[in-house]
């Protein structure tokens, strides 16, 4: 069985609608203000962000931090899982 995750926060769903039916903390509008977005990568034992390189063994503990290089400027964004 497949496991679905959020690109935002790294949630783990059963299934797609589960995962993006609720509102996730970490979205980029603000925390209860967009609901999880299916990350379209695949399982990993580590993930990388795509703007800076750091990695991590989840997509939570990646997330979880501000990205330096983030487009939207230093500290202002967290780090995005690439692909």
């Amino acid at each position: 069985m497949s496991n679905f995750y959020c690109e935002y926060c790294g949630t783990k769903s059963a299934s797609i609608s589960g995962l993006t039916a609720n509102s996730c903390h970490r979205h980029p509008l603000g925390s209860g203000k967009g609901k999880h977005k299916l990350y379209e990568g695949s399982e990993k034992s580590k993930y990388s962000c795509k703007y800076c390189g750091t990695s991590a063994s989840t997509i939570s503990g990646l997330t979880a931090n501000s990205c330096h290089r983030h487009p939207i400027g230093t500290g202002k964004g967290k780090h995005v899982a690439a692909l």
